[in-house]
């Protein structure tokens, strides 16, 4: 997939994570997504045959959105979903040459971190950004801190636990985050496609509302 030059502004700021989807619903619920705005879909490594959902997306989609994988953990695995074409890799984790490849094939790449270490790690290796995971642990405070030492362009996308509020939100967002990555709130296995709708309405209503 050719990946158009990535701007946060032209982009709805929310990941969907779709944990557990599987190949025969895929493009229906992120058709749903995008139906809604969502222009970044993440299917986690630990979804039923993960790679062939990807591979479904990136062929039916084409190159208008971010699609890719999710728990991106070794150099080999990001290997597998770059040849799925796919243009966007977020991992739980910092591997700096997991973020190398990712960013040398044209991935947006955003690699999850909790420390200032972890954080200037990757930008360094070409992260796109940072997901903090689990942002739990960082909390308003730790986030406030990391923030103001990273450089002001930094893309910072918390994850976990974030409510389609916003009161979930605004915290965040008044420290610096620019958006979101949303995960079993937003969809979880076995949800209707208007169950899925009816949750990433809201999420779009509360981020908009910001």
């Amino acid at each position: 997939m050719t990946t158009k030059p990535f701007n946060l502004a032209d982009n709805l700021p929310l990941v969907a994570i779709i944990r557990g989807v599987t190949p025969d619903e895929v493009i229906d619920i992120t058709q749903v997504l995008i139906d809604e705005g969502f222009t970044m879909i993440e299917v986690p490594l630990n979804s039923p045959d993960a790679l062939v959902s990807i591979k479904k997306l990136v062929d039916h989609f084409g190159s208008g959105y971010y699609i890719g994988a999710g728990t991106v953990t070794t150099p080999e695995l990001a290997k597998q979903v770059i040849e799925t074409g796919a243009n966007l890799v977020v991992t739980p984790n910092f591997n700096e040459e997991v973020v190398k490849l990712s960013a040398a094939a044209g991935c947006i790449t955003f690699p999850g971190v909790v420390t200032p270490t972890e954080a200037f790690a990757a930008l360094a290796a070409g992260a796109t950004g940072i997901k903090l995971f689990p942002v739990t642990m960082l909390g308003t405070s730790g986030f406030k801190a990391l923030k103001s030492v990273l450089p002001p362009e930094a893309i910072c996308l918390p994850v976990g636990g974030i409510s389609p509020s916003v009161e979930s939100m605004k915290p965040y967002t008044d420290i610096g985050a620019q958006g979101f990555g949303l995960g079993a709130a937003l969809y979880k296995p076995g949800m209707t496609c208007d169950e899925v709708r009816a949750n990433a309405k809201a999420y779009v209503d509360a981020f908009n509302a910001l």
